[in-house]
């Protein structure tokens, strides 16, 4: 195996990050590009990587950073961790593409004054360099065998989206930009406070030692101020309110990267919480899956009721982030692998519906719905593009959502009581909600009546294939694992399913 392939997938971002903003005016316009090969070379290294887990043990790596006092860092990729790190990245090689055209639109509208010269270049450069952490973050995150470790590349990602959105958001970016990195900030002191009092149990920050303090009195308020902090990140009602403003106003390239940094939480939630303190978290469990099923429904009704085009997956995204936790709260091994299944294929899906938002308003320059119609004419492939989004959303054949939906609603109704009986009905009426509002925009948006300007206006067509190339990457990675979602399902059971089963 080739050498240190953990690291090199958190180090290789970073210093083509530092590539880029050092020779920012020499790369000009190439620095989207450049950005662009390292992440095809670290998604590379993941399926390197994801091959020798399938074939083995997990990978581990430790680094000494210090001898006195002893500092490592270590890092470790089981069937867990991997399958999230590998989609994340192909998320953010996805989205790095579709960036390249979109940011030079975005620095035209944002800063005609620089067209021509060195500070558009400098903004142009800037984007990447920045968005070059995301990645960072997310494999730091998913690989961290430690809570410091975790809690600091959670605070890489806050404080990148930051400036990602202050930069390069819509409508009163710097405000909206500030109450994310508000929000940003509160979830993760509420995640460092659980960190404290873990520490102050077993004596450790490794997550292989949580298991230590099962059973103790402050286990309780460790779960619950965790927990709290990553429902403020989920956007779990009442903790929502953040949800459609930060995700509507920022740059739409980076949507389903927001998407993941939300989301992200649930897979914190199993791995800090969940299978180290198994008994400890049975008594979260039923009010998690009812603050699951109310976000459900109260987002799905959130989102039918908009009109502006980016806040329609914004909202969405509230109502989606819930089904992992319904899954999740429902503690049964089959629910808690459907809910992390789900988790991936809400990424995807998200990615691909914002995404596609993102080329409407980018081609119509337009972001009310009641302005457009009958775009199906002149943006067929938007248009099959958008309905596959939705489709990726609503759970329907073929894409990953509907296995993820199969295998969680069966661990859900696995448990045998009235509250998953009840929880799991209505969880699954929700779905039709989903599929509501997908077919309603879908209608809306690119088969209803033409307005006449749009139908008069030669320059509306489907984006370039910089963009639209992407999002079919993901469909189709979507659909293979509809279709063979084992390739996840025997990465995340001999973690999950073991773990229960030792409980």
């Amino acid at each position: 195996m080739m050498p240190s392939i953990l690291l090199q997938t958190i180090i290789v971002p970073a210093l083509v990050a530092l590539v880029i903003l050092i020779f920012r005016f020499q790369l000009g316009k190439k620095s989207g590009w450049v950005a662009v090969l390292g992440l095809v070379y670290t998604t590379f290294l993941l399926l390197v990587a994801l091959v020798e887990v399938y074939n083995g043990a997990p990978i581990k790596e430790s680094y000494q950073l210090l001898k006195s006092p002893d500092i490592s860092v270590t890092l470790m990729a089981d069937g867990l961790s991997i399958a999230i790190a590998l989609i994340c990245n192909l998320l953010c090689l996805a989205l790095g593409t579709y960036s390249i055209k979109y940011v030079a639109h975005r620095i035209e509208i944002l800063y005609p004054e620089t067209l021509g010269g060195r500070g558009e270049i400098s903004y142009y450069s800037c984007f990447f360099y920045l968005f070059l952490f995301f990645p960072v973050g997310f494999m730091g995150v998913s690989f961290a065998t430690d809570l410091v470790l975790m809690y600091f590349f959670l605070e890489i990602l806050t404080l990148f989206l930051f400036f990602l959105m202050a930069y390069f958001g819509y409508y009163e970016r710097v405000w909206v930009a500030t109450m994310c990195l508000i929000w940003g900030v509160f979830s993760a002191l509420m995640f460092l406070g659980g960190v404290v009092i873990i520490y102050s149990q077993v004596g450790s920050f490794q997550i292989d030692q949580i298991h230590m303090m099962a059973g103790e009195p402050l286990a309780f308020w460790a779960i619950a101020l965790v927990l709290f902090g990553m429902f403020a990140k989920l956007a779990i009602v009442p903790l929502h309110v953040w949800m459609p403003w930060v995700h509507a106003e920022h740059p739409t390239c980076i949507a389903g990267l927001l998407a993941v940094y939300a989301n992200i939480a649930a897979y914190i939630i199993v791995r800090m919480l969940v299978l180290p303190l198994w008994d400890d978290f049975q008594w979260f469990g039923p009010p998690i899956m009812i603050f699951a099923v109310i976000t459900m429904i109260y987002g799905s009704l959130l989102t039918l009721a908009q009109t502006d085009m980016k806040r329609i997956p914004a909202c969405s995204t509230i109502s989606q982030s819930a089904y992992s936790m319904l899954g999740i709260g429902a503690l049964t091994a089959a629910s808690i692998e459907g809910g992390l299944f789900f988790f991936l294929s809400h990424i995807m899906g998200k990615t691909v519906f914002f995404s596609v938002c993102g080329m409407v308003v980018y081609i119509t320059h337009t972001r009310n719905i009641r302005l457009l119609g009958g775009l199906a004419t002149k943006m067929p492939l938007t248009a099959i593009l958008f309905l596959c989004g939705g489709m990726m959303l609503a759970g329907i054949p073929p894409f990953s959502s509907f296995a993820a939906e199969v295998v969680m609603f069966a661990g859900i109704f696995e448990r045998g009581d009235t509250l998953g009986l009840v929880v799991g009905i209505i969880g699954l009426l929700a779905i039709l909600l989903t599929i509501s509002y997908a077919v309603h925009f879908t209608r809306v948006i690119f088969f209803g009546p033409m307005p006449e300007n749009i139908a008069k206006d030669d320059h509306i067509k489907d984006p370039p294939w910089t963009m639209t190339v992407p999002i079919i990457l993901i469909i189709v990675v979507s659909g293979a694992l509809g279709l063979y979602p084992t390739l996840v399902m025997e990465l995340f059971e001999p973690v999950i399913s073991a773990a229960v089963a030792n409980m």
